[in-house]
């Protein structure tokens, strides 16, 4: 998946040694804006030193960002994780996240009919019932 964005906070970078192999780790995370009618936050990780040196990302940067998203489970709650992989700069101005889809789209059945007015975000209002009517449902 990508998100394209600015960098609107860079957080403290974390290391330490792994337990099980005992070799060195760093992380980091970022958060990322999504321009749009109603901006969208991210927080994503870059793991691994060389990574974060190589993408070198700083505050107020316009990136696009290639991500995963994983989750695990910790003590009966699950948790999800969203791993940086790519970061290109002087990326397109796309006002919305972009989505790679993993599968080729599905084609439906039978083409649907638009509504009356496609472009209205809620549906017509349906005028209320008389008081003689057997349907004493409210909606």
């Amino acid at each position: 998946m990508d998100l394209t964005g600015k960098i609107i906070a860079v957080l403290p970078a974390n290391s330490g040694v792994s337990q099980r192999t005992g070799n060195p780790w760093m992380s980091q995370e970022y958060v990322i804006e999504v321009p749009g009618q109603y901006s969208r936050k991210c927080v994503f990780r870059l793991f691994g030193e060389d990574r974060i040196k190589q993408f070198n990302i700083q505050m107020g940067e316009e990136l696009t960002v290639s991500f995963d998203i994983d989750a695990h489970e910790y003590n009966g709650r699950w948790f999800n994780e969203i791993r940086a992989y790519n970061v290109q700069r002087g990326a397109a101005p796309v006002a919305a996240a972009s989505v790679a889809a993993p599968f080729p789209p599905q084609q439906a059945a039978a083409p649907v009919a638009p509504a009356a007015d496609a472009t209205a975000p809620f549906p017509p209002a349906q005028e209320p019932a008389s008081e003689g009517s057997t349907d004493d449902l409210p909606f």
